[in-house]
């Protein structure tokens, strides 16, 4: 109930942004139709993000017999956690991490990487699988999906009024009403983004520790997870992975890689270290 409500939320907090925008952007007539492109975002934002996020990863469908290993994994897992075993997909990558997406359990897909396959024993695969069957289980998914979207519609906005800005457009289409000229549109530039990790940053980290919770449970064994993070820990720093930056808080481990501070200051995702700590009292030594 509570995610449904985040859900919904964020949703009207994306229309009234957009009517917003086309207020500045053309007066009344842009209020209008940014209120229509709401509603499209919105309907697509429901039914489509987790193909957005999918996409976005370059995720590809496996079958059966590409991944035999993973859809026993799944599928063992599932059936534990009274969930439909969901659609598997692959992330051509390197680096070891794995993300789930979806707008309830009934339409659920997980993706994981190639590289975390290669490193990790099934016991570990095991418990980051737990670890995203968690989020869908406890409906983590759908709000997820949905901050993607709305932080990248922040962010595409706000280069698109500092461009207005630069080039002449906006504030009802004269250049002589423009408001706060380039200046205006560099803060919404830089303002915006952060905006959008806030809200990130909101939904993410609380859920984080309750999936590590509930992977636990599902398979009994926090050890596997709490290997496997110290894994994914290790080896992203040998193989990195860049992804969008509203795209970072759907993955199992934060995969982007800032500076330590800002990586600190901005991540997604609570420190591995913690997270470990969390799941067997201990960090690995």
């Amino acid at each position: 109930m509570w995610n449904n409500f985040k859900t919904t939320l964020l949703l009207a907090a994306l229309t009234g942004i957009l009517v917003v925008f086309g207020d500045w952007w053309a007066g009344q007539n842009g209020m209008v139709l940014f209120l229509v492109l709401a509603a499209v975002l919105n309907l697509g934002t429901y039914f489509f993000s987790d193909q957005i996020a999918l996409r976005s990863s370059g995720a590809q469908p496996i079958s059966r017999q590409e991944g035999p290993r993973i859809y026993q994994i799944v599928e063992r897992l599932a059936a534990k956690a009274n969930i439909p075993v969901p659609k598997i997909y692959m992330i051509p990558t390197d680096s070891p991490n794995a993300f789930a997406t979806g707008r309830n359990p009934n339409h659920a897909s997980v993706a994981v990487t190639r590289g975390i396959l290669e490193i990790c024993d099934d016991e570990e695969i095991e418990g980051v699988l737990a670890h995203e069957l968690g989020h869908v289980r406890n409906r983590d998914i759908l709000i997820s999906a949905v901050v993607a979207t709305v932080a990248g519609a922040i962010t595409l906005l706000a280069r698109m009024a500092y461009f207005a800005e630069i080039f002449g457009f906006g504030g009802g289409g004269s250049r002589d009403n423009r408001r706060g000229g380039a200046l205006s549109g560099l803060a919404m530039l830089i303002l915006a983004p952060i905006a959008a990790m806030l809200i990130q940053l909101a939904i993410s980290r609380s859920r984080e520790y309750e999936a590590d919770h509930t992977g636990a449970l599902i398979t009994g064994n926090p050890m596997g997870l709490a290997r496997a993070l110290d894994k994914i820990d290790k080896y992203s720093k040998r193989a990195p992975m860049q992804v969008a930056p509203a795209m970072a808080h759907i993955y199992c481990a934060q995969p982007l890689t800032t500076g330590e501070f800002m990586s600190s200051l901005f991540s997604t995702h609570p420190p591995i270290r913690k997270r470990i700590e969390r799941l067997i009292g201990r960090d690995f030594v």
